[in-house]
């Protein structure tokens, strides 16, 4: 059983090789991997189809809980794609996301990334 494993384990590099290679000899850089996280590619492609969004609307729109949104809003507000805002609606506190432009670079970056791979892989 453990050839196994390590047999599978050793596979998807090769084939991450494979889906680097493109055309002409180029190879991919590594993918962002603060982006590549599905919560965080969530966050980050939520708040670019809208100017902001609160943490309870990422939290519905993302079917998430309070403490799983808030570690990965966090881990992008470290890397500055993410700005968060607080302040009271009344005397309840309201939490306001907005993507920054470091972060939208960043997407775009990752989404051409991701259709030259898929491009490679069609090529293969």
């Amino acid at each position: 059983m453990a050839k196994h494993a390590a047999a599978r384990k050793e596979m998807p590099s090769a084939k991450l090789s494979e889906a680097r290679a493109i055309a002409g000899g180029k190879t991919l850089p590594a993918l962002d991997r603060l982006i590549h996280e599905r919560m965080r590619l969530g966050i980050v492609s939520s708040l670019a189809a809208n100017r902001s969004l609160s943490f309870n609307e990422l939290k519905k729109l993302l079917k998430t809980t309070d403490g799983n949104l808030s570690v990965h809003a966090r881990k992008l507000e470290e890397a500055n794609y993410v700005v968060c805002t607080k302040s009271f609606e009344g005397r309840m506190p309201k939490t306001e996301y907005r993507l920054t432009d470091a972060g939208r670079r960043a997407l775009e970056k990752y989404l051409n990334h991701m259709e030259a791979l898929i491009q490679a892989m069609r090529e293969l």
